[in-house]
């Protein structure tokens, strides 16, 4: 059928998958439970009949703030087919965040899923005059629950809804989304179901190449890249497990063995550091197979025959290697997307060898979200790129910039007119603020944020994400932020690898008391440093970090360190870290 609203997914799913049995599944009480097609079908209906019951018309707002569950499809279905506008937030953004986008949004209702997310927003909910109810997925005494909103509308009229939905046009609002904010006040995005539905068909046409059956949910979902696949695998109606949590990720992978997943990288890296964390404690012979198998790996370049002798290395390792990768990752992962931020090249290399795909990619919350993405095709992949250009035009500005024009770009920013214009300029292209090229006039390289790159004292540009992500590389570097803007040089202040170096410290015969002590042994401030300057070697001399400082607590998303989808909030953190950079420079 066409599809032309998001909603019409389940139509589709009425159409094709109705018998279908696992269209979702989650936990409950450690047990996975399935919702079948025609149960979410139902449930996306009742809520649609208990808003209108409720007084929610075309073009109101509705916030939810819930992790990834069945509950949030039926939010997110049932209130577009009235004509609501969805306006998703993360749960861990602050307080005066939350104030912000209820106000702006002039939110009428919230919908929440746990007893801890209720408490973090209801003192703030109390403040927003709009917000008529709440509801929590969760039994929270004294509060809604939301299978009373469900009961609400059980009885509803459907034909009533349909009406409702034949007056919804592909241009109109159907969603919020309110951007991260790594530059000062968040905006809100305004999406249309045409934006949605034109960038889900090509995603679409890239994921058929390689099919998979089931998918793990993990990513925020309120987030657009998380979202938009969650969309795709519905229109192609595979299983959707979604994830207890980011932290029981490697046990649900093992419990439910997805086909795919999408993640950020430094997800990625987390996953890569447990396994180099298990081949660094191996002994002998063992260990000596993994380093191989490792630096095997590391020269796979996919769909080039890389010759006879290559390959025959390629099958020992596979079988006594890479084999026990996969088994550790559920057994039959065929597929990683990634994106949101640049991915170590290293990493696609190795897990390409260990026959699981990396399909980097990229875009923005403004181009709903997919710009550019690797594809299956022979000529699909260059390790190094985000892949070619997935649907509309791209050119560049004369600083570099890229330009982005199609069906999927924005509708605007909410209340924001002249932030709109100052991205979308008056021929439709918009401004998404990178800095790239194409390579071999196809494949597109993001090489940095134009906001981002900085000026020394003596004139040289400095694009600080492409040093942050080849220092990266090293093992020993969990976190890096390159600083220097007018100063004589470039400086860098590290996070350690703090599980890397307790493994290292156990080989060495060192004692690991703390990440505390840990920055202050000589040992191991020295060995940091010999890997700066190793990578050091291979850069310009005006690129090269002259001085470190390594930090003991970790960035987080809590602190607003790091965006939601763990990028450096780099003008927060170099207000917070004011003074430990100027001391580098004194």
């Amino acid at each position: 059928m066409n599809v032309t609203r998001i909603f019409d997914l389940l139509d589709q799913y009425n159409e094709l998958y109705l018998s279908k049995e696992d269209a979702l599944v989650h936990k409950v009480n450690d047990q996975w439970v399935n919702v079948s097609t025609a149960e979410y079908i139902d449930s996306a209906y009742s809520v649609s009949s208990a808003l209108r019951s409720l007084g929610i018309k075309k073009g109101d707002k509705v916030a939810t703030v819930m992790k990834n569950s069945p509950e949030w499809n039926y939010m997110d279905m049932g209130l577009m087919m009235i004509g609501a506008i969805h306006v998703p937030a993360y749960s861990t953004i602050s307080e005066t965040t939350f104030k912000y986008i209820f106000n702006e949004a002039e939110i009428k209702i919230v919908i929440t899923s746990t007893h801890e997310m209720y408490e973090q927003i209801m003192p703030i909910i109390k403040e927003i005059p709009s917000v008529k109810e709440v509801y929590c997925v969760e039994d929270v005494e004294g509060v809604k629950n939301f299978k009373e909103l469900l009961d609400l509308g059980k009885n509803g009229n459907k034909n009533e809804i349909d009406k409702i939905k034949a007056t919804i046009k592909e241009d109109d609002v159907a969603t919020i989304i309110y951007t991260s904010g790594t530059t000062g006040t968040p905006k809100g995005v305004m999406l249309s179901h045409k934006n949605i539905i034109s960038n889900l068909k090509e995603v679409a046409n890239v994921l058929k190449e390689n099919m998979v059956e089931t998918a793990l949910s993990f990513l925020p979902v309120c987030h657009v890249y998380e979202r938009i696949i969650n969309y795709t695998y519905q229109d192609f109606g595979m299983t959707i497990f979604y994830a207890e949590s980011i932290e029981k990720v490697g046990d649900n992978m093992r419990e439910v063995h997805p086909g795919m997943f999408c993640a950020v990288p430094r997800v990625i890296e987390k996953s890569f550091d447990k396994i180099m964390a298990k081949g660094r404690d191996l002994k002998g012979i063992k260990k000596m197979m993994f380093f191989w198998a490792l630096n095997i790996g590391y020269r796979y370049v996919p769909n080039k025959n890389m010759g006879w002798w290559y390959r025959t290395k390629h099958k020992i390792v596979d079988k006594l290697v890479f084999s026990k990768w996969r088994e550790a990752m559920g057994g039959r992962l065929q597929v990683i997307v990634s994106g949101g931020a640049t991915l170590q090249p290293r990493l696609s290399h190795v897990f390409w060898a260990a026959g699981i795909k990396i399909m980097e990619g990229y875009g923005l919350t403004e181009t709903s979200p997919v710009i550019a993405v690797a594809t299956f095709k022979p000529d699909g992949v260059k390790i190094g790129t985000v892949g070619p250009v997935m649907m509309g035009q791209v050119k560049f500005a004369q600083d570099g910039e890229i330009l982005f024009k199609g069906p999927n770009v924005m509708l605007g920013y909410f209340k924001k007119p002249e932030e709109t214009k100052k991205v979308i300029d008056p021929d439709g292209w918009f401004h998404t603020g990178d800095i790239g090229v194409l390579e071999d006039e196809k494949y597109l390289k993001i090489t940095d944020r134009k906001k981002e790159i900085f000026k020394t004292s003596g004139g040289k540009y400095i694009a600080p994400q492409v040093l942050e992500s080849k220092f990266k590389e090293s093992s020993f570097i969990e976190n890096i932020m390159v600083v220097g803007e007018n100063k004589n040089f470039p400086a860098a202040i590290i996070i350690p690898n703090f599980d890397h170096l307790k493994s290292w410290c156990r080989v060495k015969g060192l004692t690991y008391v703390s990440a505390r002590e840990a920055i202050q042994t000589e040992r191991i401030v020295n060995r940091i440093q010999r890997e700066v300057d190793e990578m050091n070697a291979s850069l310009d001399k005006t690129e090269q970090i002259k001085k470190i400082v390594l930090l003991d607590k970790p960035w987080s998303v809590e602190d607003g360190d790091l965006s939601q989808t763990l990028k450096l909030k780099r003008k927060h953190l170099l207000v917070k870290l004011e003074d430990i950079i100027e001391g580098i420079y004194i």
